[in-house]
């Protein structure tokens, strides 16, 4: 089957991805732009993790407001180079990082960075739950890993799902995005600030 320009060009638009990946992707799945998506994903999210070891000492702070003020967010999103933190996409991706943050209200960017006395305590407190209802005591653990993931969800940024496609989780949108910018993006730091929340 011919791949036609204005095919790849289609495919492009979807994806960020580059010209000659995106030929080889309708190559490999004969013109199919769905399949094409799919490839081209699975090859960023490849290259994410060949480039996650890699230093991020660039990037930006963004800052986002929300409801006239009523809710705002100062986010650190680090990349390797100076040139992808002018780079219009890196940039989108952060500002969709700070949206994130002030609609879902993590507590944390990732697992690793929930103190461990926390993580315990709700392992407990999961686990007194499914006994005090009446389920058996040799299922009590994938209960409380069942729900330990639910509590990541809501308190890990990389782990809730991205508000504009929940499909994925945020980690998936960073792994996506390192594979079609070509840098490994961390996200360092954030802060949500929520007028008349208590002190």
């Amino acid at each position: 089957m011919e791949i036609t320009a204005s095919l790849v060009k289609d495919l492009r638009e979807r994806t960020g991805a580059g010209m000659m990946d995106c030929k080889k992707a309708l190559l490999e799945t004969l013109g199919d732009l769905d399949k094409a998506i799919i490839v081209l994903r699975e090859k960023g999210l490849a290259a994410a993790a060949k480039r996650a070891g890699r230093e991020t000492s660039e990037g930006m702070v963004d800052a986002y407001i929300h409801m006239g003020g009523k809710i705002g967010v100062l986010i650190e999103v680090n990349c390797e180079t100076d040139f992808v933190a002018k780079n219009a996409q890196f940039q989108a991706l952060v500002h969709d990082l700070a949206m994130q943050v002030a609609a879902s209200r993590p507590l944390y960017v990732s697992r690793d960075q929930v103190p461990e006395e926390l993580v315990r305590r709700e392992s407990e407190i999961y686990r007194s739950q499914a006994i005090n209802e009446g389920k058996p005591e040799k299922f009590a653990d994938k209960i409380v890993q069942g729900r330990m993931t639910k509590f990541y969800q809501e308190v890990c940024l990389l782990d809730q799902p991205f508000i504009r496609d929940p499909e994925k989780t945020v980690a998936d949108l960073i792994g996506e995005n390192i594979g079609t910018i070509g840098e490994n993006i961390s996200v360092r730091r954030f802060v949500r600030f929520e007028r008349g929340e208590s002190l």
